[in-house]
């Protein structure tokens, strides 16, 4: 699904994910909100559950950055997202088609930790198998000192990508909670900025990701 529709030039943004209870359903619309605050984007969020549509191809091909997102499951990827990862295959050994395109990630799970950070890396390297840039999060984390608050960006205290955590006796309407869909929601904002920068040939200047924080 479409998620806002710009000019022609516009960067495109593809938020690639699984949802097995809803609650990373709610962090991948946070990622393409995030995205959608720089100018001149435009956000797909392309759920991965059916791999086998030809439309779900066509919009990761026309992708100029794909974020991917996945529930952390037994500390890791969900099955879902692996069976789509391992048909990815096709576009790798054709060509490397999704080569050089901006490459970031996402998770959920139910515990505080989860070993959300082994989900990350797996997405880091996946993304690397397609020659893809990845990009991480630039956020200082938060709640680390004793006047700090869950409420603060980045709470869990992920760089290589955003992180929530959902109560598993709470439904996706309640939960994650506002500060990760905000860690999200940063995310986005920088899979755009990046991506909008590297196509015009480039670097980021620096404090150009920083501005317009939540």
């Amino acid at each position: 699904m479409t998620v806002n529709q710009k000019a022609a030039d516009a960067v495109r943004i593809a938020v690639a994910f699984h949802s097995g209870y809803g609650h990373t359903a709610r962090q991948a619309r946070a990622v393409a909100d995030g995205a959608l605050s720089v100018p001149g984007t435009v956000a797909d969020l392309l759920v991965v559950d059916d791999p086998g549509e030809a439309s779900l191809w066509r919009a990761l091909d026309a992708a100029d950055a794909i974020v991917f997102g996945t529930p952390t499951y037994m500390g890791g990827p969900s099955a879902a997202f692996k069976r789509f990862a391992e048909l990815t295959s096709e576009p790798m050994n054709d060509g490397m088609r999704w080569r050089d395109k901006v490459a970031a990630g996402f998770t959920n799970s139910g515990a505080m930790s989860g070993d959300k950070l082994n989900t990350l890396v797996d997405l880091a390297v996946f993304a690397a198998q397609h020659g893809m840039i990845w990009v991480g999060l630039a956020e200082q984390a938060g709640w680390r000192t004793a006047a700090g608050s869950p409420e603060e960006l980045n709470r869990l205290g992920s760089w290589l990508g955003a992180m929530a955590q959902s109560d598993v006796d709470a439904g996706p309407d309640a939960a994650p909670p506002a500060t990760d869909l905000r860690t999200a929601s940063a995310l986005g904002r920088r899979v755009a900025e990046v991506t909008r920068a590297l196509r015009g040939g480039t670097a980021p200047a620096p404090g150009l990701l920083a501005a317009g924080k939540n």
